[in-house]
């Protein structure tokens, strides 16, 4: 794609005449060097920093990461799993890894039921898998890393130590979570203030995340694996009756797989293949593809329909089909062609929601979460999401180490034979996800956190991006719907979509629930972009957090003797 081309199509062209009556609340981010987009700015600024002294993008995406486990606690943390895709721009490879972590090998259906389980617990030491977030860390580093490992940790453990001042989204998560913080005398102690969660504007400090972070980043991953990190998780899990040993955390090792991808209308996009939910965007996609939907206007009931109708036939096959590829046969290539979308398409009704959408046959083929998106002057990218799942995961708190496990096993099917049924050292079915997607010269690292509204929502951008000619801060930023559910007719939108367009959605059959005009349900997201030709970065950060992307400081200033500034 020619540059001019592009530059129309995403509508920055003619921008400062649209500026005076636009819909976006922010605007983009532009810059010759690196930039990194997070839910929190000093994650960002973080990042940034990284970038500053040398790093990649990884490097960036991981500083940013850890500390948004200080600053964030209830969304993601080294108790959590961690996905990634990573752009080189040096070899144009496209590289994922999955972090995600197997149920304890004891753990079984048969072994919950003996304890008193009827479904898969939600919450408590039996919703708890392998965290697999810190090994993550150590491969993308060891791979992809320029800093020093132990560098890369400095703002996290400042934070972690020194405290910070608690921002608004992030303390209206913390409060919502009052009840599952008096999980244990630990737990309140560490993370509420006289009972209640800390205000907006307190200083907050978590002194025992700063020894695991200190250990992190002194001894490397193995301090959590196989030392002291690893002795406190299992001595929790003990004193609660779990399941877990030291072999299930000395064993574990995050995987690298080829991403999955289809093409949208020229563009390719990437997901990561299962246990996550990554091929239900791609089918979605796929849906729209065969539709008009670039002839639509954006917030028309005639895009909403269709959409809001691809995503029941996409998230029935996830239900029916998703699990850990390990242990169980995923139709992957069937799920993905074109053909079968084609098929699935026309069960769509123009003028009807369908409210009993059944799980299709393809044929057999040969919470809570951040996600940050991170971008550095050579052009490498690093799409990273990482989480404890609901927000502050299983409620279970590492007793002196000031971390909560995530609660991934409640998303085990309590069912034997399904895919997703649970089972030892099996991977869950994941709603993490991060992406990518290309065309020409262009680049770009995206992701928005939300549950299940992931998939939908990835659809949802590209759409935005390829059929609606919106810029990437417009299409991250525009009313959207989520269905956190499978079947059914309802779906939520926001309060940003015109009244008009509503009842007309309401007219074809479908129950809609307002939220906000930008409600968190529709999940916040980030994006980092590439123009090649160019050699300009951008970015973008939804309102719909705390966050925001800050670009790498350029050199106005002499570098300081003694600096680590390296090659980019």
């Amino acid at each position: 794609m020619r540059r001019r081309d592009f530059m129309t199509a995403m509508g920055l062209t003619g921008f400062s005449m649209q500026a005076q009556q636009r819909t976006q609340a922010r605007s983009m981010v532009f810059s010759r060097s690196g930039i990194v987009a997070t839910s929190q700015t000093r994650a960002s600024q973080a990042g940034a920093m990284a970038l500053a002294r040398g790093g990649t993008a990884m490097d960036a995406a991981i500083a940013a990461n850890a500390v948004l486990t200080v600053v964030e606690p209830m969304s993601c943390g080294v108790g959590g799993d961690l996905f990634a895709i990573y752009y080189d721009a040096k070899t144009g490879k496209v590289s994922g890894l999955n972090a995600s972590g197997p149920a304890p090998a004891a753990m079984s259906i048969a072994k919950l039921k003996a304890l008193g389980n009827y479904s898969m617990p939600q919450d408590g030491i039996h919703s708890v898998t392998v965290p697999g977030c810190v090994d993550g860390w150590r491969k993308l580093h060891q791979t992809f890393g320029r800093l020093p490992w132990r560098e890369i940790f400095a703002p996290a453990r400042f934070y972690a130590r020194e405290g910070f001042p608690l921002t608004e989204i992030i303390q209206d998560h913390w409060r919502s979570s009052v009840a599952k913080l008096n999980f244990s005398e630990y737990t309140r102690k560490t993370w509420l203030q006289d009972g209640r969660a800390p205000d907006v504007g307190d200083i907050v400090r978590n002194r025992d995340l700063a020894k695991t972070l200190d250990l992190i980043a002194e001894q490397g991953a193995d301090a959590f694996y196989r030392g002291a990190i690893a002795q406190g998780l299992l001595a929790t899990s003990k004193k609660l009756g779990g399941l877990m040993t030291a072999s299930d955390l000395a064993q574990f090792s995050a995987e690298w797989v080829d991403p999955i991808t289809t093409t949208y209308r020229g563009w390719k996009v990437y997901e990561l293949p299962p246990n996550s939910q990554g091929l239900a965007a791609l089918e979605m996609l796929n849906i729209l593809e065969t539709l008009p939907v670039n002839e639509y206007a954006a917030d028309s009931a005639a895009a909403f329909h269709v959409k809001i109708e691809a995503q029941k036939l996409a998230y029935r096959d996830l239900q029916k089909y998703l699990g850990d590829p390990r242990q169980a046969q995923v139709p992957l290539a069937g799920l993905l062609s074109k053909q079968y979308a084609a098929g699935r398409a026309k069960l769509i009704d123009a003028e009807k929601a369908n409210c009993d959408i059944e799980a299709g046959k393809p044929l057999p083929g040969a919470g809570d979460t951040i996600y940050l998106a991170a971008i550095d002057k050579a052009g490498n990218i690093a799409s990273l999401i990482q989480s404890v799942y609901l927000s502050f995961g299983s409620g279970v708190g590492v007793e002196g180490y000031g971390f909560h496990l995530h609660n991934r096993a409640g998303l085990f099917e309590f069912e034997e034979g399904h895919p997703n049924a649970l089972a030892g050292k099996k991977r869950p079915f994941h709603t993490i996800i991060p992406a990518m997607m290309e065309k020409g010269n262009i680049r770009m690292g995206f992701g928005i956190m939300g549950g299940l509204n992931q998939a939908q929502a990835h659809a949802q951008f590209v759409s935005n991006v390829v059929d609606h000619g919106m810029n990437i801060q417009m299409a991250l930023e525009a009313p959207r719907f989520t269905k956190l559910n499978f079947g059914g007719c309802d779906v939520m939108v926001e309060n940003r979509l015109p009244v008009t367009v509503r009842e007309a959605l309401t007219a074809k059959g479908h129950r809609l629930e307002v939220q906000g005009d930008f409600s968190g349900w529709m999940g916040g997201g980030q994006v980092v972009m590439r123009d090649v030709e160019a050699g300009v970065n951008s970015a973008a950060s939804s309102p719909r957090k705390d966050g925001a992307a800050v670009p790498e400081p350029d050199g106005y200033y002499p570098t300081p003797q003694g600096s680590r500034r390296g090659r980019q």
